[in-house]
This record gives structure tokens, sequence and C-alpha cells, in this order.
């Protein structure tokens, strides 16, 4: 191996370990847009342990300010392992320490070198320095296939934004695809998560016709779109108060309950473009076998809001 790339020509009798300068340089992270050395990995070289590196830094932080030295987040760990798989942030390593890491910028490591006072250490930050310069250039070399990768990256994440938007939308028009459904006794969740369904697709107003309703229904209003206008037609011996109705306005506005006994059956009209009939009482769902129905013809969704 050639002298002058190593990083330290070593001596067994002091037994410090050989590191040349591809070696040295794979040890370089970039965070915060600066470039980096974790503590660890400039212990390892200095032949040091983490903490006694770290405490050296303490004792003279006057030295080190930010652009010198900074500690990680934890997000900033986690981001580091998962990208390079950093042996240094291994779990098992990682989980024994207890604080997050620091990082030593090039600065930092010179400084480094003349806190420890020591022969070995001032050798090795002069090659670790030298590692640092040829990343410089090799990023500066290289800034128009980095920018290029950014770009390529930034398109990716638009298209994923797309992908996700293409499948919600996906998603939503399988939610309006059924004509009819039937549930047994005992499928209450199916029932209730089927009505929250119905009543999410509406982006102006719904309109619900239950002489049955209690205050269930206020449960399964909390769930629609904000602002959407929601509208109950009831008997007026129906088990609902004008105190729970004003809560609810507070936290999820509007919601309007009229009293009548012009309906038998229960309804609910969507946007005034969606007409579903509902066989059982929206308190009452998954009790008994009843059905939910979508009615396509759009006459009835004019008659029902001509009676209500």
């Amino acid at each position: 191996m050639n002298e002058n790339n190593n990083i330290a020509l070593v001596d067994e009798e002091v037994n410090i370990v050989k590191y040349d300068t591809e070696n040295i340089k794979n040890l370089i992270y970039t965070i915060r847009g600066k470039q980096v050395m974790l503590d660890s990995d400039v212990a390892m070289l200095y032949q040091y342990t983490t903490k006694n590196i770290n405490k050296a830094m303490k004792r003279n932080i006057n030295r080190f300010p930010e652009d010198f030295c900074f500690q990680l987040t934890e997000k900033e760990v986690e981001k580091l392992r998962f990208q390079f798989g950093t042996s240094s942030l291994n779990k098992e390593n990682y989980g024994g320490r207890r604080y997050l890491p620091y990082v030593y910028t090039e600065q930092g490591i010179s400084m480094l070198a003349g806190v420890l006072k020591n022969e070995i250490a001032i050798q090795v930050s002069i090659n670790i320095i030298r590692a640092f310069i040829e990343m410089r250039k090799f990023i500066t070399n290289n800034a128009q296939v980095f920018e290029r990768l950014t770009n390529v990256e930034y398109k990716l994440l638009e298209h994923d934004k797309k992908f996700d938007e293409v499948f919600d939308e996906l998603q939503k028009n399988k939610k309006e695809e059924f004509n009819q459904k039937i549930f047994f006794e005992g499928q209450i969740y199916d029932a209730y998560s089927l009505i929250i369904d119905i009543i999410k697709q509406a982006e102006h107003k719904i309109l619900i016709i239950d002489n049955y309703i209690d205050d269930s229904i206020l449960k399964i209003l909390s769930k629609k779109n904000k602002n959407v206008e929601a509208v109950v037609l009831t008997s007026p011996n129906c088990n609902l108060n004008r105190l729970d109705i004003n809560k609810f306005n507070k936290q999820y506005p509007v919601l309007k309950v009229a009293r009548t006994n012009k309906f038998h059956d229960r309804f609910i009209v969507i946007d005034n473009k969606q007409l579903y009939h509902v066989g059982a009482s929206l308190k009452d769902l998954g009790k008994k076998c009843f059905a939910i129905s979508k009615i396509e013809d759009m006459g009835y969704v004019e008659k029902i809001n001509e009676l209500s």
C-alpha cells in the first residue's frame, strides 16, 4: 500500500489500526448540509473511548461552536441508520448510550486534535482532514450529478403523492359502488362502518329521516366532513334534547333537527344527489337483519326533498 495514501502508518508497538483514505471517507456523512463524522468513529480512529472524546470536547466547549460539533436528534439518528445501516448506530450499540451521538465537522476534528495534545491524535487528524478535502472535491466535481439525483428524487415524491391521490379516489369510488347490502344480527360494526362511509361522501348537505333516533345519531354525524350541513327529520317524540344539539353544534356545525309525521321508513340523502333507504333505525344498526339500499331514480330524491 502506498505510504502517502495511508490514514495512519502504524507501529505495532502502539497498537494503532491502519486506515486508508477510502476507508476514512466511508465514515464521513452529510448532515444539516455539513460533512461530519460520528463521535464513535472519531474515537475509534483516535484510539480513545467515545465517552472520553466527548468529555474532552465538553471540557473545552467554548472551542466547539455548533459548526464544529453538534448533537444529533433522534430523527437524524434513525435516518442515518436507515440510509447507511451505520454499525456505530445499530440498536445494540446505540441502545447502550445514555445520550444521542455527537458529530464533528472538519474544523471540529482539527480542534479536537489540539485539545487531546497527543501525537497520534494529531497525525490521525491530519489524515482525516485530507479525507474531508477529498470528499469535498468529489462533491464539487459531481455537483451536477447530485443535482440531477435530487431532481429525480423530488419527481419520485411528486409521483408518490399523485399515486396516493389516485388511490384515495379509487377507494372513494369503490365505496360508492354498492347498490344494496344486507346485514344480519350482530353485524353492528359493519353496518355502522357503511353508514359512516355514506355520511363521509357528503360535501354540502346530509338529510337523515328517522323517527326513532336518539343521541347515537350525534356520534355518527361527528364523522361528517367539516362545514357540511346536517338536517335530521324525526318524530315529535324522539329522544334528542336541545342541549345535546347545541353542544354538538359548537364543535361540529351545522346540525338542524325538525319534527314531522310524514315519513314511516328511514332515508339518507347526500348532497341532494344520492338517496339511500335504510331498513332499520340508525340507533339499532346490526341488532336485527336489515338492508341498506341505494335508490338510483333521481325523481325520488326530488320528492323526498319536497316532503322535507
